[in-house]
């Protein structure tokens, strides 16, 4: 006897509206239905369809109608066809009966509200201020502008931060010793092709950039950290270069001691070391006086990074190495022959956006903004959490919050529960760090980030993550 079929009430049910115009409606509603027919289950897998003739004939639509519908479906897996067997339900793994159980707390699949450091709010970009510049930057640029770009990066560019750097951070340097690159992990990838290894690290920093050294075969040596930086005594003839943040030292806080400072420059004096100075929240200090760069103290022996990512924004990909000058030609060589990381125009509107001031204003308004941001937190941390200390508030777009022995990572969890993002310090000390006094458990708050009317709501979640007293 030859095998069955189902007929088309089983496969569409009482309820298809099939009183549609046009070919390609009828079609896709006929898809629609036998989807739902296999999905429901109605249709189970392996259960033959009747030819598509018959079909055609049963629901008074083309032949061609029902024959693409069945090709389409076979595309898409939710039917078989083979030589001799006919149109076939296509096997596939039984439907799992979801067991109702329960509803039970549900930690958020992404974070409601963002303390992660390091992340200016975007809703403060400058978009009028840097309109204006790009405008007139535009207007002015030469037709070179628009050519290949010079891998020492734009000469406007170059000359509006020589003179910026030396006014704001004390810096010695002709434009010449100046290379534009996209960041600062950029400018650590160029010069640890350059320098070569081993290179020393603080006890704290950013992972990223161990891991960028060590992706281009630099090995780091971690060095310890107190509340006067880095313990640069701690330096050897072997090293190669130090990577430091002197002016606020990242994440724990406070600024390198006079004293390092002249230690570290001797250290590369007497050795032919670099010192690598990662100027990180260079320009946002609230309670202090500012302080110089460490490049100031000797031009041919440190190097300075920094970056408009903090400042401004870090789609904007620009940051800039103020070079001794036996490294400008060996780092422009690494770079390349053409400028392929910084937009030509981008750079000529941030020499502009320099050169007008407008730079400085926008710098006073976030010094601001972040003042009362840190200031809330702090306040608020009094409030309902008396009992932790708040620490590196002098400066920067973070503060740490210090915690008691063995809590922060269930604190990270239950502010994650919280559905809030914020990192421990664990998360920043190097993995070579011996334990030591000055580890400590805590949390990398970052107070930039959220929007002004998120911003309450992301303390409140911060407040109830802590730890009793």
């Amino acid at each position: 006897m030859a095998e069955s079929w189902v007929n088309s009430a089983e496969i569409l049910g009482s309820d298809l509206p099939l009183e549609l115009s046009g070919t390609g409606n009828r079609r896709a509603v006929l898809m629609a239905a036998l989807r739902e027919a296999v999905r429901s289950g109605r249709l189970s897998p392996g259960t033959r369809l009747p030819p598509y003739r018959s079909l055609a004939a049963d629901l008074g639509l083309a032949r061609n109608t029902v024959a693409d519908a069945y090709a389409e479906l076979v595309a898409e897996g939710w039917l078989a066809a083979r030589q001799g067997s006919g149109t076939r339900v296509a096997e596939r793994a039984a439907p799992v009966t979801p067991v109702h159980r329960p509803r039970t707390p549900q930690r958020p699949s992404r974070p409601v509200h963002d303390l992660v450091q390091g992340r200016p709010d975007p809703a403060a970009f400058p978009r009028t201020a840097w309109l204006a510049s790009a405008r007139r930057a535009l207007a002015t640029a030469p037709n070179d502008a628009f050519g290949p770009g010079d891998p020492h990066g734009r000469p406007e560019l170059r000359q509006a931060l020589a003179d910026y750097l030396a006014r704001v951070r004390g810096v010695r340097a002709a434009p010449e010793r100046i290379v534009i690159c996209s960041g600062a992990a950029h400018g650590l990838r160029l010069l640890a092709q350059v320098v070569g290894g081993p290179w020393v690290a603080e006890a704290y920093g950013l992972p990223f950039h161990r891991e960028l050294l060590a992706s281009h075969g630099v090995g780091t040596r971690p060095v310890g950290v107190d509340g006067d930086g880095a313990r640069v005594a701690e330096l050897t003839r072997r090293d190669r270069a130090v990577l430091l943040t002197p002016a606020h030292q990242f994440p724990t806080g406070g600024p390198l001691h006079p004293a390092r400072r002249a230690a570290v420059v001797d250290w590369a004096r007497s050795t032919g070391g670099l010192v690598v100075e990662d100027d990180y929240d260079g320009e946002f200090r609230y309670d202090r006086q500012p302080v110089g760069a460490v490049q100031g103290l000797d031009p041919e022996h440190v190097v300075l990074l920094g970056s408009v990512s903090k400042s401004l924004s870090p789609a904007l990909r620009i940051g800039w190495m103020v070079l001794p000058e036996r490294l400008v030609a060996p780092v422009v060589a690494a770079k390349g022959e053409r400028e392929q990381f910084s937009s030509a125009t981008d750079q000529l509107t941030l020499a502009d956006f320099v050169d007008s001031g407008a730079y400085d204003r926008h710098v006073r308004r976030m010094r601001q903004r972040h003042r009362r941001r840190r200031d809330r937190l702090v306040a608020a941390l009094e409030l309902r959490a008396p009992h932790v200390r708040v620490t590196g508030i002098a400066a920067g777009l973070h503060a740490v919050v210090e915690l008691p022995p063995g809590t922060e990572r269930s604190v990270v969890r239950a502010a994650a529960w919280q559905g809030l993002a914020v990192e421990g310090l664990a998360d920043y000390r190097h993995p070579g760090a011996e334990p030591a006094a000055d580890e400590r458990d805590g949390l990398v708050v970052g107070y930039a980030t959220p929007a002004e009317h998120a911003y309450p709501e992301a303390l409140e979640a911060l407040c109830r993550a802590l730890p009793p007293a």
